[in-house]
């Protein structure tokens, strides 16, 4: 039922722990050529380790803080003058903040890393990257995304809102990159609610991972590793998937005129000429 055939080089972004590093492990013993990126060294050389450990080869790594937009920009370069061609690129890096934080370039901090740092990266490799899959969630029922005020989160703050408006963006922008670039097929994915560092960084999400259905991050990585690799034709352009079957989003996420607008003001957002 899958395309096995040829070695691909697929881009992982979060790639050092959680669902990024188990994604990376499944796709290398796949006999994928895989280049992860994270933010912090250590734990990215470790991750590499894994990875070497299970498939028998070691990937390329890249570091980028998606905190910060001039490090996307580096990292965009880095891979450019690295690679022709990028099969697959895994926009899978998120981070969730639990006060209002702003980045250094002026984004409220969910928006930016989860949003606005890969639809930068993505528009920077459009040209050379043939499929895109994007780790969204099913918090995006908690969004609230208006295209006019991408920090609106930061007043009245609530750290699942800002998450859930940052996964919104990630539903509408891969709908709208499916629209824009029909060269390059875009999905995106609900992986369900996996036990990964999130709970290790707040005491709050720990107390609540103990009361909810969690996954592990394997299980969690399975629906990226499978759009990675399912063939084309059964897969619906810019669809939202959740354990390897098309989802249909909350409304907010599946308007048009909303995923037009929020493009616009990410591209100007980010400093990019639409």
């Amino acid at each position: 039922m899958e395309d096995l055939t040829g070695r691909r080089l697929v881009v992982v972004t979060g790639a050092s722990s959680g669902i990024g590093l188990a994604a990376a492990v499944q796709l290398a013993c796949r006999g994928d050529r895989v280049v992860l990126v994270g933010r912090d060294p250590a734990r990215l050389q470790a991750a590499a380790e894994r990875v070497r450990e299970n498939s028998g080869e070691r990937p390329e790594l890249f570091r980028a803080d998606f905190a910060i937009l001039d490090d996307v920009r580096r990292l965009a370069e880095q891979l450019r003058a690295a690679y022709d061609r990028i099969d697959v690129l895994a926009n899978n890096a998120g981070a969730i903040a639990l006060q209002p934080l702003s980045t250094v370039d002026g984004f409220e901090m969910s928006i930016q890393a989860n949003h606005l740092a890969p639809f930068l990266l993505t528009n920077l490799l459009a040209d050379r990257v043939g499929r895109v899959v994007v780790t969204a969630s099913g918090a995006h029922r908690f969004g609230a995304l208006d295209p006019d005020d991408l920090n609106k989160p930061l007043r009245d703050y609530w750290p699942m809102g800002a998450y859930g408006t940052s996964k919104q963006a990630n539903i509408l922008f891969a709908a709208e990159a499916a629209r824009r670039w029909p060269h390059t097929t875009t999905y995106s994915f609900h992986p369900g609610v996996v036990r990964t560092r999130f709970a290790n960084d707040s005491r709050l999400v720990a107390f609540g991972m103990r009361f909810l259905p969690f996954r592990s991050p394997e299980k969690g990585a399975e629906t990226l590793v499978w759009l990675a690799n399912q063939e084309r034709s059964r897969l619906i352009g810019g669809g939202y998937y959740a354990d390897r079957r098309p989802r249909r989003p909350f409304r907010k996420a599946v308007d048009p005129q909303l995923a037009a607008r929020l493009w616009a003001a990410s591209a100007k957002a980010v400093g990019l000429d639409e």
